[in-house]
């Protein structure tokens, strides 16, 4: 199993291909800094495609309604209903499990202003966890988290800052790299991909990051754009 992972997806990596399909699983709704032509805005020229989201309520009108608003004016000049795109969109409650094409998927609630979801994905003895979007708190491991990363070949967790930026930026949906140690080892995980960077760290800064992680946890790295992970 080959893992893509980048706290920034590449332009290359849509594909502009008349019988394109893909599945998305969303994980908050927020907006992030990113390029224009990647698939955050890309996704309605596709021909099929499934989006999945475990986080937002029949009151907040679903993933649907949600991304709806995103292709709305001012943001967007073309409404999601212009796309003639076999679109699907599908809600369900973080927690569900169920199976894609032979891959199971586990889900969990995390700790994010309006809600996110995490992913464990197992598939031919492999298992892949993405926990992106959550806020821990200190002391009190999440219990949920623990219990879904067991046992996982590799953990995707959201890592935007240090210990010591930490406490300015409680209640703002966000995680340590450090905190992303803890969980792994003690879920017993093999690697840990530190992610959703802090916009304000540059690569020195990363790279200092990375060499202090490692020498915490070997099983740590830095996720960097168009990375690739065989996890074997």
């Amino acid at each position: 199993m080959t893992a893509t992972s980048s706290w920034m997806p590449a332009p290359e990596s849509v594909a502009w291909a008349k019988n394109f399909s893909l599945m998305i699983f969303a994980k908050p709704t927020c907006f992030s800094p990113i390029p224009t032509g990647t698939t955050s805005t890309a996704f309605p020229f596709l021909s099929r495609l499934t989006i999945m989201a475990g986080h937002l309520n029949a009151e907040q009108g679903g993933i649907r309604y949600a991304l709806s608003q995103q292709m709305d004016s001012p943001m967007f000049p073309v409404p999601l209903e212009a796309m003639r795109a076999n679109l699907r969109f599908e809600d369900f409650e973080a927690g569900d499990e169920f199976n894609i094409a032979g891959v199971r998927v586990r889900t969990v609630p995390l700790n994010h202003p309006n809600g996110a979801t995490g992913y464990r994905l197992e598939y031919n003895g492999k298992a892949f966890c993405y926990i992106t979007d959550t806020e821990h708190a200190p002391g009190d491991p999440d219990q949920r988290i623990l219990g879904l990363i067991e046992g996982a070949d590799m953990v995707i967790y959201d890592s935007t800052y240090t210990e010591e930026e930490f406490p300015s930026r409680v209640g703002w949906g966000h995680s340590t790299w450090n905190e992303g140690i803890r969980l792994c080892q003690a879920a017993k995980v093999k690697r840990l991909a530190i992610f959703h960077h802090e916009p304000d760290h540059n690569d020195a800064f990363m790279g200092r990051l990375e060499a202090e992680a490692k020498e915490k946890w070997p099983g740590a790295f830095v996720t960097r754009d168009g990375m690739q992970v065989e996890m074997e």
